[in-house]
């Protein structure tokens, strides 16, 4: 078994005891220490090189993108930020985490991100021992091709699954979900997961005729069916597949009279 050297970091005592207490529940787990602050950490990650590192990002002084900077250009443990906020999330996937853990976090998810990291590790693992037995051999190390990058158009999206890059147009999509860091894109009966936010891609969506109908969702309005109220309920919308989405209440008026435009123009 890999044994993972784990530095944790967060300037709440607190949220620092609950990540080692679940942490010590993993027998490849060993915490190497724990930091008070971004500045403790930098000097932590030099001194003790963990392999993951549970990252908080709001701290005094050095904040955890902060802590990054100034470890760089040297080499890096795996990161996983740690936030009670998910504004944060798409720029943590720029600069390479591997994972974002929005408090409270139920331990299913906390368990999904150390699966994660086990199988970084563990392909980082194999790949150091190919390059070891290339340099016994004397032989050169052929990468593998790498796959084409696609290039989406401004009226498409990019989803990445596995080896596969989906090109989706916009104009087919029903609607979009914010879902923990990420968001689901959903097409009748096929949803495809980006690295995006909500609040990053409203203002692109908006342009083909997407709305924001409570804070977690944007809605295209070509797929509306009806708005209505069920008895003892809050108004909702109806997609044309049949999906039920709640509108907020402060929402309702503008989508009413977005509607109401659409409508006139058809």
């Amino acid at each position: 078994m890999l044994e993972i050297r784990v530095l944790v970091v967060d300037d709440e005592p607190p949220a620092r005891r609950g990540l080692a207490r679940m942490l010590a529940a993993h027998r490849d787990i060993t915490v190497v220490g724990e930091s008070r602050n971004g500045s403790e950490a930098v000097r932590a990650i030099r001194a003790a090189r963990p392999d993951l590192v549970f990252l908080d990002v709001e701290m005094p002084g050095l904040d955890g993108f902060g802590v990054l900077r100034a470890l760089a250009p040297g080499p890096l443990p795996l990161i996983v930020f740690v936030t009670a906020f998910d504004d944060y999330a798409v720029r943590a996937f720029e600069v390479h985490a591997i994972d974002y853990l929005i408090k409270p976090f139920s331990d299913r998810r906390f368990a999904d991100t150390l699966a994660r990291a086990r199988r970084q590790m563990q392909h980082a693992a194999a790949a150091d021992a190919a390059r070891r037995l290339s340099a016994l051999l004397g032989a050169p190390l052929t990468d593998q091709p790498a796959e084409p990058r696609v290039e989406p158009r401004a009226d498409t999206l990019l989803a990445t699954t596995g080896r596969r890059s989906v090109v989706i147009a916009i104009a087919e999509i029903d609607w979009v979900e914010a879902q923990d860091y990420c968001v689901l894109v959903h097409i009748a009966r096929t949803s495809y997961l980006l690295r995006d936010s909500v609040r990053r891609l409203e203002p692109r969506l908006a342009a083909y005729g997407f709305v924001r109908v409570h804070r977690s969702a944007l809605v295209n309005l070509a797929r509306v069916r009806e708005l209505r109220r069920p008895a003892q309920r809050e108004w909702c919308l109806v997609l044309a597949d049949g999906t039920e989405l709640p509108i907020s209440r402060r929402l309702r008026p503008d989508i009413q009279r977005q509607l109401g435009r659409l409508g006139e123009s058809t």
